[in-house]
């Protein structure tokens, strides 16, 4: 495979971490990022709060000294707001690499219009992209999206176009819509679709990928010029090293034996210690880990419950230290769906919303989200 460009960066493998809040921050980034190369992309940041130099916004943009490229992922409704955001970002050297959320699906972002609900005002759309391409001088600006709000309100080879249209480096498509969340099956033929309306920016495929085999059979069948990865690397760090094999055509792959994985949980509940500057809340932060890391091997439920409530990291590598160190890697069992997996009813948005997908109107200013993380 060829490296994936966007703007002046050239990040190989073509593999992307996809932003996932109270994940992908700088311990976890760098947990990845020491299995395999591509494309780290921190917790999801609001406009607002990043303008407005809010305290905990300005954490959580801060990167490793050695972490290249800085990529940092936004949430914005208003268009003076994240052109305002991207100016900084860029003129304070704050990172490398804008992408900008259109992709998330949860009731607190689309019922203000936000996240997967956006795209569907496609003059609105446009115009934030416009300030954010404006305002980037030359970082690339991307864009993350799902196909829509709903079956009856497809987006997504509209938004693909504009993005192109507009300056946009790359567009990922998650392959399900809003109201399917994390539920159902991602519809890769969407991303294929979408590859074919879209050709002179590279177009990158996220859904369903919980393995570097998995990764292949996506490109193979899209013709998509990379991936993005999210749910599929919950517990499994080490898919990143799969996936750079993969792209460089080698059928090798990691499968870590109990007391690897042991060793690779003590490694990440020690980088949150220093990402937090606080045990307690990192060992705390590390509980929802436990079972994503373990899932497939045989261990015992009092284990499992000791591992998933320590207070402290000797509390924790006490824990690991009862593990079977020589328990084999458990197979396919280990590959399969982590994380959420559920589907919704409905999606919430504004009053309205649906009534004319040409308005330009910017939702109420107090919709915009004041935090970040998502």
């Amino acid at each position: 495979m060829e490296s994936l460009k966007l703007g002046a960066l050239e990040v190989w493998p073509p593999v992307v971490l996809a932003p996932m809040a109270g994940i992908t921050n700088s311990a976890f980034r760098t947990l990845c990022r020491e299995q395999g190369g591509g494309l780290f992309v921190c917790e999801m940041i609001t406009t607002r709060a990043l303008v407005e130099r809010n305290a905990k916004t300005l954490r959580m943009i801060r990167f490793a000294p050695d972490e290249r490229p800085r990529s940092v992922q936004l949430y914005g409704i208003d268009p003076q707001t994240v052109g305002r955001a991207v100016r900084m970002i860029a003129e304070e050297g704050l990172a490398d690499h804008v992408d900008l959320n259109f992709g998330c699906p949860v009731p607190k972002v689309t019922r203000r219009g936000g996240g997967s609900a956006l795209p569907y005002k496609r003059n609105l759309f446009r115009a934030i992209l416009r300030e954010a391409v404006r305002n980037a001088g030359t970082l690339p600006v991307t864009v993350k999206m799902r196909k829509g709000i709903d079956d009856d309100h497809l987006t997504y080879l509209d938004a693909g176009r504009i993005a192109e249209q507009e300056g946009v480096a790359a567009v990922a498509l998650h392959g399900r819509t809003a109201v399917q969340h994390y539920g159902g099956t991602a519809d890769w033929e969407a991303v294929a679709r979408l590859k074919e309306a879209v050709t002179t920016i590279p177009v990158l495929g996220n859904g369903d990928i919980w393995s570097a085999d998995d990764a292949r059979r996506m490109i193979e069948r899209t013709g998509c010029d990379g991936v993005v990865v999210g749910r599929g690397c919950l517990g499994r760090p080490w898919l990143f090293a799969d996936l750079a094999a993969m792209c460089a055509g080698s059928d090798e792959r990691a499968r870590p034996a109990l007391g690897e994985v042991a060793a690779v949980m003590d490694r990440h509940a020690t980088l949150l210690t220093e990402c937090f500057g606080s045990e307690p809340t990192a060992v705390t932060d590390f509980r929802k880990h436990v079972g994503w890391y373990l899932k497939g091997f045989t261990v015992g439920a009092d284990l499992r419950r000791r591992l998933a409530t320590s207070s402290s990291l000797a509390a924790l590598r006490e824990g690991l230290a009862e593990l079977d160190p020589a328990q084999p890697w458990p197979g396919e069992v280990a590959d399969t769906p982590r994380g959420k997996t559920n589907a919704r009813d409905r999606v919430h948005l504004p009053a309205g919303w649906l009534d004319d997908p040409y308005d330009l109107a910017v939702p109420d200013a107090g919709a915009e989200l004041d935090t970040s993380g998502g």
